[in-house]
C-alpha cells in the first residue's frame, strides 16, 4: 500500500507555531513515527506553501496512490482550486485538521475540499492523520 501525505501553507511551522493550537511536535518527528507504526506501507510526505504546487502534487500522484491525506492549511477554505484537483483524480482523498475547526473562527467552519473528499477527520491533533491512514488501510 502507498500513501501521500500532503501538507498545506505554514504546516512546516509544526512544533515552532501556535503550539497551544498545534502542539509542540515538527511533523518529521510525527512522520518517522508514523512511518515505523505502519512499516508495511509506504508514507510519502510533500509539503508546500503554495497552491499550484499542491495541485501539481495532486495530479502527479492521484492517478498512482492507494489513498492521499490532505491537510491543505488555510486553502481548505478558500481553494475551489485544489476541490477541483480532488474531484479530477481516482485516490481517495481524506481531509485532515490537527485542531477542532468548529471551536475556532467561523470562516474555518467551511471546507471547499471536503465535498470532494472521501471524509473529514479534525480536533485530534497529529493523531488526525493516523486516523486517516487507518480508514484508508481498512478500506
Amino acid at each position: 500500500m502507498n500513501i501521500q501525505i500532503i501538507n498545506g501553507p505554514n504546516l512546516n511551522l509544526l512544533g515552532v507555531r501556535e503550539k497551544s493550537i498545534y502542539g509542540d511536535t515538527g511533523f518529521e518527528t510525527y512522520l518517522n513515527q508514523l512511518r515505523s507504526r505502519y512499516a508495511n506501507i509506504t508514507i510519502n510526505y510533500y509539503q508546500s506553501n503554495v497552491e499550484g504546487e499542491i495541485i501539481n502534487k495532486l495530479h502527479e500522484v492521484g492517478f498512482s496512490v492507494d489513498g492521499i491525506v490532505i491537510n491543505a492549511g488555510a486553502y481548505t477554505h478558500t481553494s475551489v482550486a485544489i476541490a477541483d484537483a480532488i474531484a479530477a483524480i481516482n485516490s481517495p482523498v481524506i481531509e485532515v485538521h490537527i485542531s477542532n475547526v468548529y471551536k475556532r473562527e467561523e470562516f474555518r467552519h467551511k471546507s471547499l475540499l471536503a465535498a470532494s473528499c472521501k471524509g473529514v477527520i479534525a480536533g485530534f491533533g497529529l493523531d488526525s492523520y493516523r486516523l486517516a491512514i487507518e480508514n484508508l488501510m481498512n478500506s
